[in-house]
């Protein structure tokens, strides 16, 4: 597998590993936060101009995918997906991996995200990646409830599994 910078060339793709991705949690979302949880490919495009976009592929198929941003003093990740018959190989934690490689090599110490109770293998991953519960960022998407997690990245550490992981 391999963990790669994504570009315009990819955004139709990871629009369709969203969808697929997402497509089983579709009925526990408002129509308005699965849309904004799976979004298009021109949408995806303008969100390469506000971070990066990573993307792990597999056998020439995208398999993984994550995007961040900065924000403020710390990374926000968004958009963080495996395609379901690539779950459990290890694609989300090389995914975590780069993200939080990425906020340590911008001089930032935190890492956050938030999520919605039903992605409960999700949750799981960012808790045994050393994530915990926040109280910050917005209460829902589109009155789909969330979360937040976060995790401290002491310097140079990104990228070290917790003693739980």
């Amino acid at each position: 597998m391999e963990i790669r910078p994504a570009d315009v060339d990819d955004v139709e793709a990871v629009a369709d590993l969203l969808a697929r991705s997402f497509a089983e949690y579709r009925a526990r979302y408002t129509p308005e936060g699965y849309r904004a949880t799976t979004r298009t490919g021109p949408e995806l495009a303008r969100r390469l101009t506000e971070g990066p976009t990573w993307i792990a592929v597999r056998d020439d198929v995208v398999v993984g995918t994550v995007s961040a941003r900065v924000d403020g003093d710390a990374l926000y990740l968004r958009s963080m997906a495996v395609l379901p018959e690539a779950r459990g190989a290890g694609v989300g934690r090389a995914l975590l991996a780069t993200v939080e490689e990425h906020a340590v090599g911008l001089g930032l110490q935190r890492v956050w995200l938030s999520t919605t109770a039903v992605l409960v293998d999700a949750i799981d991953l960012y808790e045994r990646a050393g994530f915990e519960r926040v109280d910050r960022g917005p209460p829902d998407l589109f009155g789909t409830p969330l979360f937040a997690m976060e995790k401290r990245l002491p310097p140079g550490q990104a990228g070290q599994p917790s003693a739980d992981a």
